[in-house]
């Protein structure tokens, strides 16, 4: 899934950043601190009793040379992605049909032939690589986790092992150099990502494609989207400090295209310098980040809004929570973790979160917390007068499915700024609390 190189075996499980990951700027100025937040996917069993549990600082540093706009601190990734990591990215419909949608539009820019290879880094439980093996294309995944076990079983060909030198070299001895190469949500997690890029490139075809999907920095200001700031997401890309970075290695950004997948990500393809001429996208995108001004100034004014909404959600929650009023969260991603702890919501404000059955993460307390993670089923059983969507990004698909199954109270829509929403309103006349 992710490199691991970066910290050494048998140190520290954190270093400070302390020049820019891309440029190696020293001039790095602190935009956001958001303190002290847990791991997101380490979750503790339901009835274990509260013990020691590590938290580490999250603050977001703004390179004024390359405008990247990074995480301060550097997390062991054995601490971030043990092996019993808990996320399956075949659960979330959005991100199936994105990944078959990347496939489609991949055709329309590289002729693959059946021999050709396809290699996914951070591969999870299949699904992207499913498109390219069903397509008759051959296919290898990366995945450290224990995930990479179910791509395994649907004869999806998947190495246990985190992303680096030796199993890119493994990979092109056994089965020779890969057309296209993805990284999708989890190019911006990779520490030392010189080393990674140069790896990419190992294995990559000289006629191939990169092609990655990260959250996007412009869409996360625009929608307030604070909950995405957590230890995994080490670099915050806007296509601008992200060419910035693949040029520094000889790739050539020759398409880019804000998706909706995570509440707003960039799909970047990339080819080495010369060998495809680039499509007009990369040009519009360039000149609207130009023009939307993402710096030092803008920044600043995303902190005050960060502030302003979670003292807008306090609240509103204190209202509800008066009135003797239950309310439970709506789906455990990670970006969740962020919510609540920066919030500091317990379970004495959410009795509890449900979970799609068979979620890995069912019978687990939130990180950091006693709010525990239960099957959905629960939701219309003991239904609660309150429903906070934790998963808020995809509100339109959630609302209707949980209102079409039986729940008939009230959705808390927290970010980008907190409201409620009935099964009848449209998204887009959700009204203010």
């Amino acid at each position: 899934m992710f490199s691991n190189q970066g910290l050494a075996a048998g140190t520290a499980t954190s270093v400070a950043i302390e020049t820019c990951q891309v440029c190696e700027s020293p001039d790095l100025q602190s935009v956001l601190f958001m303190g002290y937040l847990p791991p997101v996917n380490q979750m503790r069993r339901v009835g274990e009793r509260p013990c020691e549990q590590p938290a580490y600082p999250a603050e977001w540093l703004y390179c004024p040379k390359c405008q990247l706009v990074q995480l301060g601190l550097l997390v062991d990734p054995q601490v971030l992605f043990p092996p019993e990591y808990p996320y399956t990215s075949g659960t979330t419909s959005l991100l199936r049909e994105n990944f078959a949608e990347m496939y489609t539009e991949t055709q329309t820019i590289i002729s693959l032939l059946p021999s050709d290879l396809i290699v996914d880094i951070g591969s999870n439980d299949g699904t992207l690589l499913a498109n390219f093996k069903d397509g008759g294309h051959r296919v290898r995944g990366i995945e450290p986790s224990q995930v990479g076990n179910l791509a395994n079983q649907r004869g999806i060909p998947t190495h246990i092992s985190f992303f680096g030198k030796d199993i890119a070299s493994k990979i092109l001895k056994e089965d020779g150099p890969a057309k296209i190469i993805a990284a999708t949500n989890v190019f911006a997690h990779m520490q030392n990502i010189h080393a990674v890029v140069e790896d990419i490139l190992r294995l990559l075809d000289d006629k191939g494609l990169f092609i990655s999907e990260s959250h996007y920095l412009l869409g996360l200001i625009e929608t307030l989207q604070y909950d995405t700031i957590y230890h995994e997401h080490l670099r915050y890309y806007s296509l601008t400090s992200l060419q910035y970075l693949l040029n520094m290695h000889g790739l050539e950004v020759i398409h880019a295209r804000r998706i909706p997948t995570h509440g707003g990500s960039l799909r970047v393809y990339a080819a080495r310098a010369g060998s495809r001429p680039p499509l007009p996208s990369v040009a519009e995108i360039l000149a609207q980040e130009r023009r939307a001004g993402v710096d030092l100034r803008r920044l600043r004014e995303f902190q005050r809004r960060v502030v302003l909404s979670k003292l807008h959600m306090h609240s509103m929650l204190a209202d509800i929570c008066g009135r003797g009023e239950k309310i439970y969260g709506i789906g455990a991603p990670s970006r969740a973790s962020t919510l609540i702890n920066y919030a500091g919501l317990d379970n004495g404000i959410l009795e509890c979160v449900v979970e799609v059955k068979g979620s890995l993460k069912i019978g687990k307390y939130m990180p950091g917390t006693l709010i525990p993670v239960v099957e959905e089923s629960r939701l219309y059983e003991d239904p609660p007068e309150y429903a906070l969507l934790l998963s808020w990004h995809i509100a339109d698909e959630l609302i209707p499915r949980l209102s079409q199954k039986g729940f008939r109270g009230e959705y808390i829509i927290p970010l980008p700024e907190s409201r409620i929403a009935t099964a009848c309103t449209p998204a887009s006349a959700m009204v203010h609390a």
